[in-house]
This record gives structure tokens, C-alpha cells and sequence, in this order.
């Protein structure tokens, strides 16, 4: 991706520098030329290497959690020397930092996840014992609950690096988001597309979301003009779920919210780590409503949890 030209500086991006990320980055500085009616070469492209890309040894849960894929970026940020911070909307930390604002979030993608195998169609048949590998708490979980039998390992990296390790002998399968793979433009690696109701997605997978700087009315005005609505809306709704639960990578949580005109479906779900416990919530309501209808599963499922359910 052509990163800025003599033209460039009148909006500033910064993004994470996997495919990725910088696919996302793209698609957001596309679509914001057309909205704007501007050169996308006045579109400046920034790439920031973020703890999370750095270290790659350890689980997530070990150093912090999933912050540490947007903490230089926000840094980036509030010292001005981005306009807007281009994230997974899924990697967004529960609380943002003081001065920082979600402002906007392109039409989300589709958000299933899907099962990946050169061994099985499915998860169900997958040999006895198997491993699987997965990054993610609340994938290892919901496969747990369903195979117990599974040995599931952590597998970091960026799409591409997971794919290839899926060569490994030892590694049977991954599951990954769709979204992520649509993006890449190889959603033909998908061995099955795995239903919402299969595989609750997590918080914001699927979406694009846009950060700024709350006081920068000039950058918040730009980015409207490419905000999904009914993906915001949605969000608002999952991130108030995850808050409630003090959603973190410690603690599998899935929450997922659709609308239909001025209607919002909310469903979460939490579970332990290895699958053995889960509870799962479903609501409806006005789109208006959507903090509190995504707060409110979470104070149900906190309680039937319990004190100790995240132990």
C-alpha cells in the first residue's frame, strides 16, 4: 500500500502493519476519499508496531491482554500525530483511554467464524484428541463445550502465519474469523463456514471501527461520513455486554447484536476456559435501547455466573 505522496496530511491513519490491518486501512482510507470527494493520496497511511505485534511467544492473557493491539496506536493518537486509529473492532480494549472516542464504524462484515482443516469438513469430525489451535479464549471454550476431547493449543500470529502452521503434523485445525479472510481475499480457505448460533462471535467481529481524539470536531465530522449506523448501533450494544462483565482476553465472552429497522437482537454468552460450564443469554428491544439492552444481559449472565465463574 502506498503509504503518503506530497499531497498527503489532510487525514492521517494509523493501523497495525499486518495484510491485515493494512487491508482495513485501505478500505477505510477508500472510502473516505469518496465520501470527502478528496484524493485518497491525501490520505496518509501510518503503520505502528504495537506490543501485541511484538510479542509473539506468549498467550496474550500472560502480558496484558488484548490492548496491547491498540495501546501504541492510541499513544499515536492522543500525542496528534495520527487523526484516526483503525482497529478490529473486536481488539478494542472495554474502556478507552481519557480523551479517545469510538466515532464511527464502517458496515460490518460478515461475522461467523469458520472452521479450517486439511483433516475434517467439520469440528465435530475431527479424530478423538485432536489439537486444535486458536489464539482465542472464547473459540477454545465453545470448542470445548462440544469436544471435550480436543486438545487445544495457543497458535499466534497473523492470518497468513496460522494458515501455514496449520502444515504442521501435530496441528489439526484452526478456527478463524471469516471476516478477516474475506478481507484477505482468501475466504476460499475456509473448510466450513460455522453458523452464529453455532459459534457465537466475539465482541465487534466483523467490524472496522474508527478512534479519534474527542475534541477534534474537523476528524469526527470526516469519519461520519462513512459510519454504518446499524454497525455502530450494534457495537454499543456489545461493548455494553463486555463492560458489564469486565470483558477481557482472561475471560471468554461472546456477544453478538443485529438490527432490523428499529429493532435490535442481542445474544451473549459466557464460559470457562475449558468448555465445561457456559451460560448464554438472548434479548430484543429498541434500537434506542441499545445500552441498556446489552448491559442488562450482562448483569443476568454475571449473576448466574457467579462470583466464581471466571476464577
Amino acid at each position: 500500500m502506498a503509504q503518503s505522496s506530497a499531497a498527503a496530511g489532510f487525514l492521517r491513519i494509523g493501523t497495525r502493519g499486518s495484510p491485515l490491518a493494512l487491508a482495513q486501512a485501505g478500505e477505510v482510507r477508500a472510502r473516505l476519499a469518496t465520501a470527502l470527494g478528496r484524493d485518497p493520496a491525501e490520505i496518509e497511511v501510518k503503520i505502528i508496531r504495537t506490543s501485541g505485534d511484538l510479542i509473539q511467544d506468549r498467550p496474550l492473557t500472560d502480558v496484558g491482554g488484548k490492548g496491547l493491539f491498540t495501546k501504541e496506536i492510541e499513544e499515536a493518537l492522543l500525542a496528534g500525530a495520527i487523526d484516526i486509529a483503525v482497529h478490529s473492532a473486536k481488539d478494542l480494549p472495554t474502556i478507552l483511554p481519557d480523551g479517545l472516542m469510538l466515532a464511527a464504524c464502517l458496515e460490518r462484515e460478515d461475522p461467523r467464524d469458520v472452521f479450517i482443516s486439511r483433516r475434517a469438513k467439520t469440528l465435530g469430525e475431527l479424530p478423538r484428541g485432536a489439537t486444535l489451535g486458536t489464539a482465542s479464549l472464547r473459540r477454545q471454550a465453545i470448542a470445548k463445550r462440544a469436544r471435550p476431547d480436543l486438545n487445544v493449543v495457543p497458535l499466534r500470529g497473523n492470518v497468513e502465519t496460522r494458515l501455514r502452521k496449520l502444515g504442521d503434523a501435530s496441528m489439526a485445525a484452526t478456527i478463524l474469523a471469516l471476516a478477516g479472510l474475506k478481507r484477505l481475499g482468501i475466504a476460499d480457505r475456509a473448510t466450513t463456514i460455522m453458523s452464529v448460533e453455532e459459534f457465537l462471535p466475539a465482541v465487534g467481529q466483523g467490524a472496522i471501527a474508527l478512534e479519534t481524539r474527542e475534541n477534534d470536531e474537523r476528524t469526527r465530522a470526516a469519519v461520519a461520513a462513512v459510519d454504518h449506523p446499524d454497525t455502530s448501533t450494534a457495537l454499543v450494544a456489545e461493548r455494553a455486554f463486555l463492560a458489564v462483565l469486565d470483558g477481557s482476553c482472561k475471560t471468554p465472552i461472546a456477544g453478538h447484536a443485529t438490527i432490523s429497522g428499529d429493532t435490535i437482537q442481542f445474544r451473549g454468552l459466557i464460559a470457562k476456559p475449558d468448555g465445561s460450564a457456559a451460560h448464554d443469554i438472548a434479548g430484543t428491544g429498541e434500537r434506542e435501547d441499545a445500552i441498556n439492552i446489552g448491559a442488562e444481559a450482562g448483569r443476568e449472565l454475571k449473576a448466574r455466573g457467579g462470583p466464581g465463574f471466571f476464577g
